[in-house]
């Protein structure tokens, strides 16, 4: 399957990805007080390009109101793993079959830092022409941003926040006059970092 264009070129790119994905050592998080949850970072190529798939939340949702975010959300008990989490998520927010979905890796948790959830990202290859569909209550738009405009350095803005006492990096990304921040964002810079070696070769 030859799916790379632009930034995603050829199949090998797929192959280290994933090679990069294996290798990382994942930052796992685990806290008794807050609340496992997992998302998708949904990955496909379309007209030429490679994108990258975001949901836009609605004002329906308890919390993250309007907030651009990846299909994902709580753990449930029948879940079984967190992967199954996000792929629950993703088939009930916009309509993705889990079984269209080729895994390549896993990136960091990360952490909301104003609803305390650890969030263990997955991130999926999924087949193009797709017929989502968005839920309406959890996701309001579904939003398909080429990961050439991402990766263009005009689109991130960077600010450095202390919290407990640490110094964290806070990231934005801007595309069509929308922005991309939290732990969103946090988890497409660590994503856009391993993509680009895997690019380069």
């Amino acid at each position: 399957m030859s799916w790379f264009g632009g930034w995603c070129y050829d199949e090998a790119v797929e192959q280290r990805l994933k090679e990069a994905l294996s290798s990382i050592k994942k930052q796992a998080i685990t806290d008794a007080g807050l609340v496992p949850s997992a998302v998708l970072v949904p990955i496909y190529y379309r007209e030429g390009q490679c994108y990258i798939l975001f949901t836009q939340r609605t004002d329906n949702v308890k919390e993250h109101k309007g907030q651009i975010s990846f299909p994902g959300g709580a753990y449930q008990e029948g879940d079984g793993t967190l992967l199954d989490t996000a792929l629950r998520e993703s088939a009930e927010e916009i309509g993705l079959n889990p079984g269209d979905v080729e895994v390549l890796g896993e990136l960091d948790d990360t952490i909301t830092l104003a609803t305390n959830y650890i969030v263990t990202p997955f991130v999926g290859l999924v087949p193009w022409p797709y017929k989502f569909k968005v839920d309406g209550w959890e996701a309001g738009e579904i939003i398909e941003a080429p990961i050439s405009a991402l990766m263009d350095k005009a689109s991130r803005r960077e600010e450095t926040e202390v919290i407990g006492g640490k110094a964290v990096t806070s990231y934005f990304y801007h595309y069509q006059g929308r922005v991309i921040w939290g732990a969103t964002a946090r988890i497409l810079h660590q994503f856009l970092e391993l993509f680009a070696l895997a690019a380069k070769g």
